[in-house]
């Protein structure tokens, strides 16, 4: 017997992809896109297609992994590798985008770069406790009700983001600052934009929130009155890609903005300083409640989902906890870990990335053409163990100077270097590769003898 299901209307659909574009859009993909156009200067286009990779082309690939699969998150995209490992992978993967970097660092911009500039100096301390955790409150609120996720974020938070970010791009691109063809470009985007573009891109981190966010996304369009796994998955990618695709037009105008700002501003050390300087140029003083209340909508967004998709995730394997539970405990961890500081945070974040982001690609682009070798647990086992050691050395090569310039880290990242492409971060790229080309060697012996088995009987 057929479950009866709703037809979905075009709205149902802009509604899901509202939802995912929120969920994906927070302040880091706000700033690191204005940052990259400040760098790459006139060289603009080549650092934006590198970049596009990484930040739009992988979080989609990471909805369609989900929806090619019929996962319902993370932990389903690592199966085939064994339930330690997808439990392992899951839990490094909501550790890193949740309480550990990704969740705090979602209220420290919104402070940093919206609230912060309009305190006193000797306030920020204090103000940085007390915005932490009305903000996080705000998440916990927000999430309480699964059901009620896609109407937060898809009907309000993510519409009010975007009204006020298409004020801002009609007066930059109405009154330009100059022509991006005539912006300074930095020594490391003279010669190889594309690459450097392609390693920014990891800083959103939207390649891993993608398998996170999964549950949170299934559980949404199931809560259309959707059963059928089948048109679960087909909703699910049609909203990616729609959800994806404005992301990408909206990268691409901030680093058009961020490239032609250079013409009148020197290129800052991040993008909140840059966004800062923009929106004060154009708005004046007022142009600061602007920038905080544009901050705090998107980072609540983005904050709201990745604290609801840990609670998901571990209730569903840790049941005993309740989700409420888990998500108290996800939006409190991320109160204690935002009061470290921005600078803290991203420092300490990029090792993880360098040795997360492999993984998680490959995991991807394994689960994305798993139809072609019917998820061989032999096909991933190789791919992922060629790939595991080159990103270990990749995070200890990226750690602070108290590890990678010890004896350990510099004799780790000394044999790093004798890895293709070690130098430029994609040490792990050829050694993937081959554990495919094995994978799928002993896949097609194992197929053969298998089917040569079945003719004897």
């Amino acid at each position: 017997m057929q479950l009866e299901e709703p037809q979905l209307k075009p709205r149902d659909y802009v509604v899901v992809a509202s939802m995912l574009f929120g969920l994906f859009f927070g302040a880091g993909n706000l700033i690191f896109p204005l940052h990259l156009g400040q760098i790459a200067g006139a060289n603009w286009l080549p650092a934006t297609l590198g970049f596009l990779v990484t930040a739009v082309v992988l979080p989609l690939l990471s909805v369609l992994a989900i929806s090619a699969t019929h996962a319902e998150g993370v932990y389903d995209i690592g199966r085939p590798l064994g339930k330690w490992f997808a439990l392992t992978f899951m839990v490094l993967i909501h550790a890193t985008i949740g309480p550990l970097f990704g969740t705090p660092r979602t209220a420290t911009v919104a402070f940093t770069t919206g609230i912060a500039p309009m305190l006193p100096k000797q306030w920020s301390s204090a103000g940085l406790l007390v915005f932490s955790a009305l903000f996080f409150l705000a998440a916990f609120l927000l999430s309480y009700k699964e059901r009620k996720i896609t109407s937060a974020i898809g009907k309000v938070l993510n519409p009010t983001f975007l009204l006020l970010l298409a004020v801002v791009f009609f007066v930059g691109f109405l009154h330009p600052f100059g022509a991006p063809s005539s912006a300074p470009v930095t020594a490391h985007y003279q010669q190889a934009g594309l690459l450097n573009g392609f390693l920014q891109g990891y800083n959103t981190m939207d390649a891993l929130a993608g398998l996170a966010f999964g549950v949170t996304v299934v559980t949404a369009v199931r809560g259309l009155g959707l059963k059928r796994d089948r048109t679960v998955s087909a909703v699910t990618a049609k909203a990616g890609v729609l959800a994806t695709a404005a992301i990408g037009l909206v990268y691409v105008l901030l680093i058009l903005l961020g490239a032609m700002s250079t013409n009148y501003f020197t290129a800052s050390a991040e993008g909140g300083t840059a966004f800062n300087q923009i929106i004060t140029y154009y708005f004046g003083a007022a142009g600061h409640a602007l920038l905080a209340t544009m901050l705090t909508v998107t980072c609540l967004t983005t904050a709201v989902g990745l604290v609801a998709a840990f609670a998901q995730d571990f209730h569903k394997h840790f049941p005993k906890v309740s989700y409420t539970a888990w998500l108290a405990m996800m939006s409190f961890a991320s109160f204690l870990t935002a009061n470290f500081g921005l600078e803290t945070i991203i420092q300490w974040s990029t090792p993880m990335l360098m040795f997360l982001y492999p993984l998680a690609m490959v995991l991807i682009g394994l689960s994305t053409t798993s139809a072609w070798f019917h998820r061989a647990p032999v096909v991933y086992g190789f791919v992922v163990a060629f790939t595991v050691v080159p990103a270990l050395m990749d995070m200890v090569a990226a750690f602070p100077a108290v590890i990678s310039k010890s004896a350990v880290g510099l004799a780790v990242t000394h044999l790093r270097d004798y890895l293709p492409f070690a130098t430029v971060g994609l040490g792990w790229l050829v050694p993937a590769l081959i554990g495919l080309a094995l994978g799928l060697t002993v896949y097609a012996v194992q197929q053969r003898q298998h089917a040569g088995a079945q003719e004897m009987e």
